[in-house]
């Protein structure tokens, strides 16, 4: 191992966060700049896309460039920082960083939820570091523990809120009670959401995070793919307050289960009981719950996302390989999903959404006659479909309309969608207007 004079960063990207990083690594407070045993990491150059872009934080000239091979083939660089966000060429330009033997940290989502195990493969191979703590929920500590901490432990289920922006939405929603609609653009305005939110609001964000926890936790490979995915637009306030009255919250929410010889993962609107601690997570805060034999029940939360957050995550992660590098020891190589610093050592079959087995509410316009809720009652029944309560909402005397509100007991989802789609055959049922899944495991 060569003796340290100092270690050289090249950055990627200086968005919101990218912006912070600079920010941190250019501050010289006592004249030697953020350091470990007075050592400074030292930002070399910044790779951007518009030099003209106004920023907050003012980038010395000096140090920007539009050429990526200026920091991933530049020798005086040692460690890349990617903050550009997307799969590509993210995904290219860190397989280049590492094949020229440059250590990366990485906030990038959906670069590790797609490529993770192959770079991971790639950064052992060229005995490099690749890490990504601010991958997943932002400043929460996560991926370290479950990539250490927990490789012990028999891991068997994740409950997790892991989009800021949606839970934001959501929240507004019940306090303000807005619609969809109005708390997407409170949440752009206030810049919790992008102009185009189609990622975070239709779930996709949080697929990416899922796929890097189960896949550490569980210890298998979870594509995205894999998932299950509903995003959050199809949600009426009425929901809401009806949720509330039945006791419950409404979260998106990313489940991974665990079994013998199985995984279960999805993203979607759940109904949460009140007294869960997840009900209770707001705005754009991010919680973890993790479950294992050993450990039993474990809660991470924080906030989820940011400039602040994100670059305390990102700067862990440099300092983390600067200390390694500066002592001269040999770090694990892989502090992730595979393969050497947590491996893969199981193969398990990934459910389809139908073998789900859950509880269900369910809203539907109905015509305001006799008879309506037993012709309901007689499919549920026909599948297998247990009803736990009804109420009746909203009746409309002028239209001779109403909206039934059902819960189910834990019914199969194959079956629920096959009662959905006699409902929509009944000329009493106007519409099926939800469809949300229950969350109890907590209680």
């Amino acid at each position: 191992m060569p003796k340290y004079r100092g270690i050289g960063v090249g950055l990627l990207g200086a968005g919101v966060v990218g912006s912070r990083v600079a920010e941190f690594l250019l501050a010289k407070p006592s004249g030697e700049g953020l350091n470990f045993n007075h050592h400074p990491l030292t930002l070399r150059s910044i790779l951007i896309r518009n030099p003209q872009k106004h920023r907050e934080f003012q980038i010395p000239p000096e140090l920007v460039t539009t050429d990526p091979a200026a920091l991933l083939e530049n020798p005086d660089i040692d460690l890349i920082i990617e903050v550009i966000g997307g799969e590509y060429p993210a995904a290219d330009y860190l397989n280049r960083a590492i094949t020229n033997s440059k250590h990366v940290v990485t906030a990038n989502k959906e670069v590790m939820a797609k490529h993770g195990p192959e770079l991971l493969a790639q950064a052992a191979k060229f005995n490099v570091q690749l890490r990504f703590e601010a991958s997943v929920g932002g400043g929460i500590p996560i991926i370290g523990p479950l990539s250490n901490n927990l490789v012990a432990d028999d891991l068997y289920s994740i409950r997790a809120i892991i989009n800021g922006t949606t839970n934001f939405i959501l929240s507004s929603m019940v306090r303000g009670r807005l619609s969809f609609e109005k708390a997407l653009e409170e949440a752009q305005r206030l810049g919790y959401a992008e102009g185009d939110p189609s990622n975070d609001i239709d779930g996709a964000d949080a697929a990416y995070k899922l796929a890097i926890l189960a896949s550490l936790a569980f210890q298998t490979r979870i594509h995205t793919s894999d998932i299950y995915v509903e995003g959050i637009r199809n949600l009426h306030t009425k929901d809401f307050q009806y949720a509330s009255e039945l006791g419950y919250a409404i979260k998106l929410l990313a489940v991974g289960k665990k079994g013998a010889n199985d995984v279960q993962v999805r993203v979607h609107p759940t109904l949460i009981p009140k007294e869960d601690l997840l009900a209770k997570v707001e705005g754009a805060y991010n919680a973890i719950q993790i479950e294992g034999h050993l450990i039993g029940s474990v809660m991470f939360s924080g906030l989820g996302a940011g400039g602040l957050p994100t670059a305390s995550a990102i700067l862990s992660d440099a300092l983390g390989i600067a200390r390694h590098l500066l002592s001269q020891e040999r770090a694990p190589l892989t502090d992730g999903v595979l393969p050497s610093g947590n491996p893969i050592t199981k193969t398990l079959r990934v459910q389809s959404l139908d073998e789900l087995k859950t509880q269900y509410y369910i809203r539907l316009s109905v015509h305001d006659r006799s008879g309506v809720l037993a012709q309901i009652a007689s499919i549920m029944g026909d599948h297998g479909i247990s009803i736990a309560s009804v109420i009746q909402k909203d009746a409309n005397l002028s239209l001779g309309t109403a909206e039934i509100v059902i819960t189910t007991h834990p019914s199969q989802e194959v079956a629920m969608q096959k009662a959905l789609a006699d409902f929509r055959m009944l000329p009493v049922v106007d519409a099926v207007e939800s469809l949300i899944r229950l969350d109890t495991a907590s209680l």
